[in-house]
């Protein structure tokens, strides 16, 4: 079946195994659908409520719960968006996954896919997404502040305010190519050129940092 951008997906975003608790995400247009088909409602936006789980055609419980309810576009991936706070058992996943597969319009989620489409509705931008990835694989306490950080936009200020200071040297240079005959400061070039150079030297120290 091919992909498609507005199915709804869903995936277990807690770890693979036995366990007492397992978190099931939905996201898409169709997410209010699962509850429905689990034979329940939504709660109030944002809130945790307790829900038993049914199959809603053949009537049978799959188990009891916690649901909550995310609207889009104040959401983690900026679609409607549901969590299912289930027992992490196999045979309880196993019936979930079953039954919000058989949905239309519904699939598994690949590998990533919640984070893509978070940068593709403008929730995040490509360091922040790196930084999910590299906060789930933290195993250290200085990857953890690390990830934190470019979490939080440093990494993206930083990388943002390279692309300022490029763009404004290029407008500069453009200025003198374009318009010769204009009275433009005769500092422009070797402003712009010192420019560029600190820029130079300030990428270098930050690739040369043995990718911390």
């Amino acid at each position: 079946m091919p992909r498609r951008s507005d199915d709804t997906i869903f995936a277990c975003a807690t770890a693979a195994g036995r366990a007492g608790i397992a978190v099931v995400r939905v996201s898409g247009p169709r997410a209010a659908a699962a509850l429905s088909a689990l034979g329940t409602t939504a709660g109030p936006a944002r809130q945790l409520v307790r829900r038993r789980f049914r199959d809603k055609e053949s009537g049978e419980l799959i188990d009891q719960g916690l649901a909550a309810w995310f609207p889009a576009p104040a959401t983690f991936t900026g679609e409607d968006l549901v969590e299912l706070h289930l027992h992490g058992s196999a045979a309880v996943l196993a019936a979930l996954v079953d039954l919000l597969g058989r949905l239309p319009g519904f699939r598994l989620a690949e590998p990533g896919e919640f984070s893509r489409r978070a940068f593709e509705n403008g929730k995040l931008d490509l360091t922040e997404a790196e930084a999910i990835a590299d906060l789930v694989a933290a195993d250290t306490a200085a990857q953890r502040r690390q990830a934190l950080r470019q979490l939080a936009g440093e990494l993206g200020a930083l990388y943002e305010g390279w692309r300022h200071r490029l763009l404004q040297s290029l407008a500069r240079q453009e200025a003198l190519i374009d318009f010769p005959d204009e009275d433009l400061p005769e500092t422009i070039p070797s402003a712009v050129f010192a420019e560029v150079n600190a820029l130079i030297d300030e990428i270098s120290g930050h690739l040369a940092d043995n990718r911390r």
